[in-house]
């Protein structure tokens, strides 16, 4: 782990005021390279306060690379990617044990999980066997080859991308895996004014575009556990008791939240309040977070013609905030 910062002891040094605006300048660093796309960089922070994981569903060449590299510059974290094919194995994720001549002793060799920030791009193109792998380490932080358990980096936080599953050559995550992603989104088209932004400036000079540190570690993990402190009201936890509690029990949803699910709304809520500036999340943050954190934990009963996005229209429409 040769170039990873370790946790300093002077965590406790930046003050939590100072949050929104070291948070707003990532935003707007990432946004100079990811043109137009503010609420996609906004939920990935988000996600990376609530110490989740982050799907990417998108066509290619929409920026899912460009996020994550930015968003690891602008935080000062280790970037890896993996691309991954058909014919990759677990070990070429995690690593492998090598025996040594020299020594007569076998020397574990770190695979790129071993970073702080790991893009796992096309993650859909690989077996079941491979992605189970990666899964397995994102839940439990930590590797066990040989007998041996080694723990991952801190933070841990893997970006993966897949395709559209209408695309050839996939191979579908099954709910049971995507419910360990704390949120999906999309990037999508960009919109007019910066696409014509990108086009006047070229492909070789939007990727030149440098990309700032705006924070240190010792910023991020401090982030991170004031969101772990955000306060929550009674009436707002029976709101979002209300919204799982809908999607259980309305038969339009073939199967509602998990426990999973309604602990990873309510941890991106908390997140979303920090980055409004807040020490208390409000039923609007759980609004905003809850179609990138529900729309991949749900699926249409038989028959029902919304797709997972109009389910959580409905949820929405629904239930009453008080």
């Amino acid at each position: 782990m040769s170039g990873i910062t370790p946790i300093s002891k002077d965590a406790a040094k930046f003050e939590p005021a100072a949050a929104p605006a070291a948070l707003q300048k990532c935003v707007a660093e990432v946004g100079k390279v990811l043109l137009g796309k503010q609420d996609q960089i906004r939920m990935a922070l988000c996600c990376l306060l609530a110490r989740g994981h982050l799907l990417i569903e998108d066509l290619p060449g929409m920026g899912k690379t460009t996020l994550a590299h930015a968003l690891g510059d602008a935080l000062g974290l280790e970037y890896r990617r993996i691309q991954f094919t058909s014919d990759m194995l677990p070990a070429d994720v995690l690593g492998t044990s090598i025996f040594k001549r020299d020594s007569g002793e076998f020397q574990f060799v770190e695979g790129p999980i071993f970073t702080q920030l790991l893009l796992a791009d096309e993650i859909n193109r690989t077996t079941p066997k491979t992605q189970s792998a990666l899964l397995e380490a994102m839940e439990e932080k930590q590797v066990s080859i040989d007998g041996v358990t080694r723990p991952l980096p801190e933070p841990f936080f893997v970006i993966a991308t897949q395709n559209p599953g209408s695309q050839s050559g996939t191979y579908a995550l099954p709910e049971s895996q995507l419910d360990r992603f704390l949120m999906r989104i999309e990037v999508g088209y960009p919109g007019h004014d910066a696409e014509r932004e990108m086009l006047r400036a070229g492909l070789g000079e939007q990727h030149r575009k440098p990309v700032s540190q705006q924070m240190g570690l010792e910023q991020l993990f401090a982030l991170q556990k004031q969101v772990d402190i955000q306060k929550v009201s009674d009436t707002l936890l029976d709101y979002l008791q209300r919204l799982v509690d809908y999607s259980r029990s309305n038969p339009d949803f073939a199967y509602g939240l998990s426990p999973r699910g309604a602990l990873a709304l309510l941890q991106s809520a908390k997140a979303a309040a920090l980055l409004e500036n807040r020490a208390h999340v409000i039923p609007e943050d759980v609004q905003a977070v809850l179609p990138w954190v529900a729309a991949h934990r749900l699926a249409p009963a038989g028959g029902t013609m919304s797709g997972a996005l109009g389910l959580v229209a409905q949820m929405l429409d629904s239930v009453d905030v008080l």
